[in-house]
């Protein structure tokens, strides 16, 4: 047993659901938390378009049925809220589809949203009779609005960020995974060095691997055993060590 975190270890990610694993760690241990929970769309039918080669692409994406994504939603931002420091903050993505339901469930667990971004990337699924959707929403909340960590890291911080997905050409990769340079944005105006860094859908393992390259502590769950598996070798690689 961890004194800091109960059950789990720090610098570590485990295998299992975050509804079921959340409620294990202790009040008020997370600095940050930054994730990109399930959106609840039919994923399975738009990873072609997301990924030019479909047999890199690794299969076992969990997606949400629309009917339980309110609750779902709702479960683990109580669980967000619990674990977070009283000057912790948390950054949430959100395709267009969902965002009343994150929103709402923001405003039930009792944060308060200091921005909105917007993340533009370079491409989006080809569309006929409706505007290419070629970016996602970016919630920026905390528990306390007048004490949290913002680090001025540039003079001018705007709310939309242009940044590319990151090309793997003829490697394995998950359908969803993060750009490297946006989780260290993230990470680098809301967390200092030494902080504990949350990702409760870990996915491919951007956000622990950045964390471990930028001198954070970490903890991640990821629920699909290929996505876990995946992201354990390459938070193992040497590639990816802090230097």
């Amino acid at each position: 047993m961890n004194r800091w975190l109960g059950a789990f270890e720090p610098d570590t990610i485990y295998p299992g659901n975050a509804l079921e694993l959340m409620p294990n760690i202790p009040e008020g241990v997370i600095d940050l938390i930054v994730t990109d929970p399930p959106f609840a769309i039919d994923f399975k039918a738009q990873r072609e378009n997301y990924n030019r080669t479909g047999s890199n692409v690794i299969e076992g994406y969990q997606e949400i049925p629309e009917s339980e994504y309110r609750g779902f939603t709702q479960r683990w931002m109580a669980e967000a809220e619990r674990v977070l420091a009283p000057n912790g903050s948390m950054y949430v993505f959100s395709g267009w589809n969902r965002l009343r339901d994150i929103l709402e469930g923001l405003d039930t667990a009792g944060f308060t949203t200091i921005n909105h971004l917007i993340w533009k990337y370079q491409f989006g699924v080809f569309t006929k009779k409706k505007y290419v959707t070629s970016h996602y929403h970016i919630l920026f909340v905390v528990k306390d609005p007048k004490w949290y960590t913002f680090n001025k890291i540039d003079h001018y911080p705007e709310d939309v960020w242009v940044i590319n997905r990151e090309y793997w050409k003829g490697r394995k990769k998950t359908p969803t995974k993060l750009p490297s340079e946006i989780v260290k944005k993230m990470l680098m105006y809301s967390s200092n060095a030494g902080d504990l860094v949350f990702d409760p859908f870990l996915g491919s393992g951007t956000v622990a691997i950045v964390s471990q390259r930028e001198g954070r502590h970490f903890l991640g769950f990821e629920v699909v055993p290929e996505y876990f598996a995946f992201a354990n070798e390459s938070l193992c690689s040497p590639l990816n060590k802090s230097v």
